[in-house]
């Protein structure tokens, strides 16, 4: 359907992160949404832990959020700045990686926080409404049709079909929306789940009430095949999340293994969580699976799309995850401006565009767990960081480092793998022409001290033959 100029019906399946911004963002246009989520409503829910994974806010999340004017607050009242790495040895030692220049930082926010703002938000605007434990079990995406499950409080189920001008669904890695799509002819999907499987831990305030650690940092306890990262609170606690492969989390499987295996790899982290505390919640929880998904196209002709980690699943290792969800709500948004409001060739664009810039993001993801939990601790990694910082000190519109790219500008993925490509070359070639020309110099020195080393030569035999 096209509706050029024209007010639209939206429906949106899936209330976190993505599909309550998305709520705002549709709110803004003065179109009608309607938002269905199977969860309750996680504003008056019991908060689970153990599912969070805290976040690490961008430039890209911060300018959408900007769009539907949340950015200020969320970062001002509620964000904690991280400027570095903090890198934890196991001898206790301390190291600091800045991610950038001194006034670039990513902000650690709460997941459970953002999405209440955010629904809040969406919720004020007269045009929107939100349905909580109603799930999509179906139905026609071609037609712009759903159809949910409703739960009441007696715990019985009905079901009732929705339609809309435009179906979007932001229901996750494992989107319903999705699998209507799967239905598609020419719709390509892939999924690949890591060995490694993460749980999330907790270190307390101080008795103070302070931190525990160094708040302006994401702390880091890198051990080659495993690690455990520390992401600060607004309460001063820790978010702690620990990622190994499921096969060393099963072999902990008694609080003395547990115990001695922190003592081991994490000694300096067993006081700051506690030992009584450290067992309880390890054996109270069960690590979870860590998923990355690719497909192509994200929409069905003019009337559905995907958005989100139901278009692009990534691991966390990026810290990019609600970034680029978030982003693509800002450039969905713009191309609706762009194309007035024509869903076709909105969708269509929004397709074309966004896909290789999500599965160069899902890519680089899954190379940052590598860096995270070994290459931190390698001479030439750490070589290479200080070359990239002082080249973008030097040429910072010529120069731009891959993490700074990614997390610090708004260049597309996709762009930011070939820039790094192209650094890569550069200082391959530097390198090579480096060789050539120190082989030449010492080549002419030899040749025009020829005599002079053919007469120390002489000299040495010389004294060779007196000797003998």
């Amino acid at each position: 359907m096209e509706q050029d100029g024209g007010k639209i019906t939206v429906t949106i399946v899936g209330g976190g992160l993505v599909g309550a911004l998305s709520a705002c963002f549709f709110a803004k246009r003065g179109h009608k949404v309607r938002l269905y989520e199977y969860r309750e409503d996680i504003r008056t829910a019991e908060y689970a832990r153990g599912r969070s994974i805290n976040l690490a806010m961008s430039v890209r999340a911060r300018a959408a959020l900007a769009v539907v004017g949340l950015e200020g607050a969320l970062v001002r009242e509620h964000g904690i700045p991280m400027r570095a790495r903090m890198i934890h040895s196991r001898n206790g030692e301390r190291r600091a990686i800045p991610y950038g220049t001194s006034e670039q930082c990513i902000y650690s926010v709460g997941r459970k926080y953002l999405n209440e703002v955010l629904l809040t938000a969406a919720e004020k605007n007269p045009n929107v409404e939100l349905y909580f434990q109603h799930k999509m079990v179906g139905g026609d995406l071609s037609k712009g049709e759903i159809n949910v499950e409703v739960i009441n409080s007696e715990g019985s189920k009905k079901q009732m079909m929705v339609k809309a001008d435009l179906v979007i669904g932001a229901d996750g890695a494992f989107s319903s929306v999705r699998k209507q799509l799967m239905k598609q002819p020419l719709f390509n999907y892939s999924q690949t789940y890591i060995e490694h499987g993460y749980m999330e831990l907790c270190i307390p305030p101080k008795k103070s009430g302070d931190f525990a650690m160094e708040a302006n940092y994401l702390h880091i306890w890198p051990r080659g095949n495993f690690m455990m990262i520390a992401l600060p609170n607004q309460d001063c606690s820790w978010t702690v999340t620990l990622f190994m492969p499921f096969e060393q989390f099963k072999s902990l499987d008694t609080p003395q293994k547990l115990l001695d295996f922190f003592n081991h790899f994490y000694p300096d982290a067993v006081p700051l969580i506690g030992e009584d505390r450290l067992v309880k919640d390890f054996f109270e929880s069960k690590p979870s699976p860590l998923v990355s998904v690719k497909c192509k196209p994200y929409h069905v002709g003019s009337s559905a799309i995907i958005i989100g980690d139901a278009a692009h699943a990534m691991v966390p290792f990026y810290g990019q995850g609600m970034n680029a969800g978030f982003e693509d709500c800002h450039i969905f948004d713009n191309l609706m401006t762009k194309h007035k409001n024509n869903l076709k060739k909105a969708l269509e664009e929004f397709s074309d565009y966004r896909n290789p810039d999500a599965e160069a993001i899902c890519n680089l993801a899954m190379y940052n767990y590598i860096e995270m939990r070994d290459l931190v601790n390698h001479p030439s990694f750490l070589l290479r960081k200080k070359f990239d910082m002082f080249a973008h000190w030097l040429m910072p519109n010529f120069w731009i480092p891959l993490y700074s790219s990614v997390t610090f500008s708004h260049m597309r993925y996709s762009l930011c793998i070939k820039n790094r490509e192209w650094q890569d070359k550069v200082l391959h070639r530097s390198m090579y022409f480096l060789s050539f020309a120190t082989i030449l110099g010492i080549s002419a020195v030899a040749y025009k001290c020829q005599d002079t080393i053919l007469n120390i030569y002489t000299s040495m035999i010389r004294s060779a033959h007196q000797y003998f």
